[in-house]
């Protein structure tokens, strides 16, 4: 049997898994909270899901990728676009969510609270 990370499936959903910080493994690896992908009735792989604040770190870092500069060069405008995705992506739902945001745009806590009444505001909630 070929190598189960050459698989197509592997290929097809490593770049899902990478997106959201997984860690994939062998199926035997898999721990209980861990989830085991099947093809064709046969364990395939197992995906280590991280944790949510490991997802915000990780989050934060492909915005920063896709920004070209460190979050807290950003202009204001700019910042408060992040404020609206990491909000869309429940960021801070997460325990201290704000403060790893602020602390990552170089803000007051205090700002991004109000970056997100702001949106709020404007939806007119």
């Amino acid at each position: 049997m070929t190598d189960p990370r050459d698989h197509p499936f592997v290929a097809a959903v490593k770049p899902l898994i990478d997106a959201m910080g997984g860690e994939l493994m062998a199926p035997h690896e898999a721990r209980p909270d861990d989830v085991v992908l099947a093809w064709e009735g046969e364990d395939l792989l197992a995906v280590r899901l991280p944790q949510l604040s490991e997802s915000l770190d990780h989050i934060l870092a492909a915005l920063e990728r896709g920004h070209g500069v460190p979050l807290a060069e950003l202009d204001r405008k700019s910042k408060q676009s992040v404020v609206r995705v990491l909000e869309a992506r429940g960021a801070f739902s997460v325990r201290h969510g704000v403060e790893t945001v602020a602390s990552a745009l170089g803000v007051s806590r205090f700002t991004v609270y109000n970056y997100l009444n702001r949106e709020s505001a404007a939806k007119g909630e």
